[in-house]
């Protein structure tokens, strides 16, 4: 049991008051000692959390200037393409224009009466689909060859529109020239199967004259391939193999292109 304070003298008084201070400060010490070790670690692990982040940033930053780059050269490579086959390209869709309009004005002279009868192109659903054909051909190749001879900046948005419809028109008017061959194949032939027989031998001018219309048409048929092709080349010469990061989680590429 400790004295009482009241029964020591001063001095004793001060000497006790000094040990049970000084007690109770050691008995603090490992607790504050404690707290200043976690204070540390807690800062050293923020400092090492704020160096992951911005090295995060800086990857990150490094990575979107590749991609700019990356895209950048893409678009140049297409306006380069381009350049190189305008030309050519413009001729091409010129072409087509002339050929088409050459073959639908000679088909629709078409028409032969003699003692026979009479038989126009209008007759026959293949010769009609030919002359529809035609005119939407060299409408295309008309507004084509307008847009394809003002210089513009490529880009794939574009590329693509031009592919679509040189596929579209490319399949139309061979169709059209295939339907029309078949048609004269069997006016000159016949079909002894279903007793059709030949009529070219007594509408031989009519026969002549489509088939001078379907020849030109096919000459056309060959622009348009040439077209598609080209078109295609202007498309994909822009086109390289999507980045890493554009590949899925299971080795599946996923295409990337400029826009």
């Amino acid at each position: 049991m400790l004295p009482s304070l009241n029964a020591l003298s001063p001095f004793a008084s001060s000497c006790f008051l000094e040990r049970e201070r000084e007690r109770v400060e050691l008995r603090a010490l490992p607790a504050l000692l404690a707290l200043l070790l976690e204070r540390e670690r807690g800062g050293e692990a923020e400092a090492t959390e704020m160096s992951k982040m911005a090295e995060e940033k800086a990857a990150a930053g490094g990575a979107a200037g590749a991609a700019d780059a990356a895209q950048q050269q893409q678009l140049a490579a297409g306006e380069a393409a381009a350049a190189r086959v305008r030309p050519l390209e413009t001729l091409l869709r010129a072409a087509p224009l002339g050929l088409c309009v050459a073959a639908m004005a000679v088909m629709l002279k078409d028409q032969q009466t003699n003692e026979y009868g009479t038989v126009a192109y209008s007759d026959l659903g293949g010769f009609k689909y030919l002359v529809y054909a035609n005119g939407l051909c060299a409408a295309y190749s008309l507004v084509t060859a307008f847009y394809t001879a003002v210089p513009r900046p490529a880009t794939v948005s574009r590329s693509w529109i031009v592919f679509l419809l040189d596929q579209v028109f490319t399949y139309l008017i061979l169709a059209a020239g295939a339907a029309a061959a078949e048609l004269l194949y069997l006016a000159y032939n016949g079909d002894k199967e279903v007793t059709w027989s030949e009529a070219c031998g007594v509408f031989g001018s009519f026969c002549r004259q489509a088939k001078t219309s379907v020849a030109i048409t096919f000459g056309s048929v060959l622009c348009f391939i040439l077209l598609s092709l080209i078109s295609s080349y202007r498309l994909f010469s822009a086109y390289e193999a999507p980045p890493p990061s554009a590949v899925g989680n299971k080795g599946v590429e996923i295409a990337a292109y400029p826009r």
